[in-house]
């Protein structure tokens, strides 16, 4: 916040009422002569005291917003001529020297239908509010500017803060910045759909929209304005009828059509202006709705472009998507952290879904035991309270997957200890080249495996699944899980000196 602010205005504060409201005689239309010509050298004045002659162009917008004053719109909104690049160069964050400076403001004066924030952050800002009413913070007293303004008829007063000073909807929200992991999930998903659309705003009610393909993403992302809020949208509909239904059913939209050229045009329309927009899709070779009210609007997720060095400096939030929520969650996470969860749902493919702080993290069957198991529910059940360890964070997929087993103790240094012993266990599976053994006297105990060329005679003839079977653990390998007994090897060496007559 910059400690001197100061609100300039044409009206006299003794025309102030008890309450504050001005009461003198107000003019129809605004003096564009030399009232306006007083607040932009006023503004000149101050911007020239602090040491400022480029300012940064902050949350801009076009049409469709509250009249401040009389004035009808202007064509351009007032920016014809300023940006050589058109309306995309009215962005935020665009610096401009104090030419253009003084052109914004007249433009806002005047209602002409553009608006924006004008700053140097810490050290200058100009703010335009209702009738004409100027706000010039700096991180100066800027007496000599003051007595400018004064001598220009203007009535300087000072204030604690600007009304119009920026305040984020949700001071707590991280937005979502259009950066590696963005990228990577919307290549992703135009490779999972085909295609998708983008909506890029790059001002407040100034919006193009870029139908992307694997072919074109990275063309369209170098063309972006910068700063722009970004909407990955589902892919346009090709039923040009079935975009129309929806346009019925809906009420006042947005509908969007790409021609066979490839160029995407967009329109705001409403029930009774149907049959103009339905002629305007004669050729059209795909169609999509977009409903304008913000609770219904739903597109796959959002982001906000951060500049060159990857610091988002854009300040305006876009409406958080689940899968923007997701994102926000899945940041907080790490590989190797321990979280705890609900199992939600088994499913019949065996994975088991775990309910996180709201999001759904997933467990394989691999990971839920060290001991062999034949489906989930022998080790977890639905409503369940569990603690498991992450092993990744998907950004790209939204996927994170757990173990149950990382945070058990691991049963297999124990049964390395085991090599030499001699046990009887169940035969459990045979096989070509063998017969798998359980060793341990449990459902889940470890099997192990009795190669043919360890076995007393061929388990085709003699050895069914169940018999009982004597062997000796030979060997344990740590690294693929995997035990080798020996049934030969059970019985103790015959020497010749043992005999008796």
């Amino acid at each position: 916040m910059l400690p001197y602010v100061y609100l300039v205005t044409k009206y006299d504060p003794a025309d102030r009422d008890q309450h504050g409201h001005y009461a003198g005689a107000e003019p129809t239309t605004s003096a564009h002569e030399p009232v306006e010509a007083a607040y932009l050298k006023a503004v000149a004045a101050f911007a020239e005291e602090t040491g400022v002659d480029r300012l940064a162009i902050r949350e801009p917008q076009i049409g469709s917003l509250p009249r401040f004053g009389l004035e009808p719109p202007a064509d351009g909104y007032g920016l014809a001529g300023l940006f050589p690049g058109g309306l995309a160069d009215f962005h935020d964050g665009a610096l401009v020297p104090i030419t253009v400076v003084l052109e914004l403001v007249r433009a806002m004066l005047r209602d002409s239908g553009a608006w924006c924030r004008l700053e140097v952050e810490g050290a200058f800002a100009v703010h335009v509010g209702w009738d004409q009413y100027l706000y010039i913070g700096s991180s100066l007293p800027c007496e000599a500017a003051l007595a400018r303004a004064r001598s220009l008829g203007l009535f300087p007063e000072r204030l604690d803060a600007s009304p119009y000073d920026f305040a984020p909807d949700d001071p707590l929200r991280e937005q979502r910045p259009a950066d590696a992991d963005f990228w990577a999930r919307l290549h992703w998903t135009v490779s999972a759909h085909r295609a998708t659309f983008l909506e890029e705003t790059y001002a407040g009610n100034a919006t193009r929209w870029h139908r992307l393909t694997r072919d074109n993403i990275e063309t369209v992302r170098s063309q972006l304005a910068p700063r722009a809020q970004l909407a990955v949208w589902p892919d346009l509909l090709t039923d040009i009828d079935a975009a129309m239904a929806s346009l019925r059913d809906e009420g006042p939209v947005e509908i969007l059509w790409e021609d066979e050229g490839g160029r995407i045009t967009s329109t705001v329309t409403d029930e009774i202006q149907f049959e103009a927009v339905t002629s305007q899709l004669t050729g059209a070779r795909a169609a999509g709705v977009v409903s304008l009210a913000t609770d219904e609007r739903r597109p796959l997720f959002t982001a906000v472009l951060p500049d060159s060095d990857g610091v988002l400096r854009a300040r305006w939030q876009t409406e958080p998507t689940p899968s923007d929520r997701d994102w926000a969650f899945l940041k907080t996470l790490r590989r190797g952290q321990v979280v705890t969860g609900t199992v939600t749902t088994i499913a019949s493919f065996g994975v088991t879904f775990v309910d996180i702080g709201g999001f759904t993290a997933v467990i394989n069957i691999p990971e839920l035991s060290w001991r062999p198991i034949n489906h989930p529910s022998d080790v977890v059940s639905v409503g369940e309270e569990i603690t498991a360890q992450i092993l990744d964070v998907d950004m790209v997929r939204e996927r994170v997957p757990l173990s149950l087993r990382a945070v058990r103790e691991d049963p297999w240094p124990q049964v390395a200890q085991r090599i030499g012993q001699v046990v009887t266990g169940p035969v459990t599976k045979i096989v070509s080249f063998g017969v798998f053994v359980r060793i341990e006297d449990r459902q889940d105990g470890f099997e192990g495996l009795v190669h043919t060329s360890e076995l007393d005679e061929s388990p085709e003839d003699v050895i069914k699944v169940g018999d009982a079977l004597t062997v000796m653990v030979i060997d344990v390998d740590l690294a693929r899980r995997r035990i080798a007994l020996s049934q030969t090897r059970t019985r103790a060496p015959h020497h010749e000196g043992d005999r008796r007559s």
